[in-house]
């Protein structure tokens, strides 16, 4: 990626993590920490890798993005809305009643959503379908699913990538957001995941690793899948929750708390200089 590539996908991003602080302060609602986290790996995809058409939501050879960890909902809305599928003074409408911006991903109402996601766990045996389909169909399209760390508890993550790699999806590429915190504990103190990359081969899939920040890296490894012919590519992103907040990083606290009063103002703060 040029470096004047690099610096859109670094405003966009920055747009993304302020619309998602005013988009939760105003809701009362969480998963600030989570949004942060992913802000840079969906600004990249959108930005920089996505065949999309913003006016032409259902355009068949589309990119499909599924973000399989659907609590960050703030964040795809935000980025959606700045990319043009919907204005962003909609935004203003997050997380509350009759709302189609309802606090997990939702499709129904809102032009680039793929999938309603929030129940951990079926993102990636949906984008697996998706991707054996367009197989079948003979199209060039692909299917990115994001998933976050924790969501790799879940079986039916194991499951969907048995399938992944028995039907050669090399049209598939699933990114993880590695911030290394669930809800309530750290990844490593609920059910560690480590070692993740040889997982992942073990399972047939051609794996990669990215500083899930630097917009740059993100932008190689991304562009260039998939990263073995007739196998299915996984980007193990390693990344900080709450990222662009010095006192939101690394923190569980981040999961569910709501950016309120004096906090909303110095994490403003914070992303406007940034």
């Amino acid at each position: 990626m040029s470096q004047s590539k690099a610096v859109l996908t670094k405003a966009l991003a920055k747009k993304v993590r302020k619309h998602v602080l005013a988009m939760t302060k105003r809701g009362n609602s969480s998963h600030v920490g989570s949004s942060f986290s992913v802000a840079d790996i969906l600004s990249v995809l959108y930005g920089r890798v996505l065949k999309q058409r913003a006016k032409q939501p259902g355009w068949d050879q589309r990119d499909r993005l599924i973000l399989s960890k659907g609590h960050a909902a703030a964040a795809l809305y935000a980025v959606l809305a700045e990319s043009g599928y919907f204005p962003p003074s909609r935004l203003k409408s997050y997380y509350q009643d009759g709302t189609a911006l309802s606090g997990h991903v939702t499709q129904s109402g809102n032009p680039g959503v793929e999938l309603s996601t929030g129940s951990l766990g079926h993102g990636l045996g949906v984008g697996v379908g998706r991707a054996k389909a367009l197989k079948l169909a003979g199209s060039a399209a692909r299917v990115f699913v994001i998933l976050s760390d924790g969501e790799c508890d879940e079986g039916s993550i194991w499951e969907a990538a048995l399938f992944g790699h028995h039907h050669n999806l090399d049209n598939l590429v699933v990114v993880i957001d590695y911030n290394k915190i669930q809800s309530l504990a750290s990844v490593a103190d609920t059910i560690k995941l480590e070692p993740f990359c040889d997982k992942w081969r073990s399972f047939g899939w051609s794996v990669q690793e990215v500083n899930g920040h630097d917009h740059n890296k993100l932008s190689q490894k991304l562009e260039n899948i998939p990263y073995s012919k007739g196998k299915p590519s996984i980007l193990i992103a390693h990344t900080v929750k709450g990222r662009g907040v010095s006192f939101m990083e690394n923190s569980v606290l981040w999961h569910y708390r709501s950016p309120q009063g004096s906090e909303f103002d110095a994490a403003f703060r914070e992303l406007e200089k940034a």
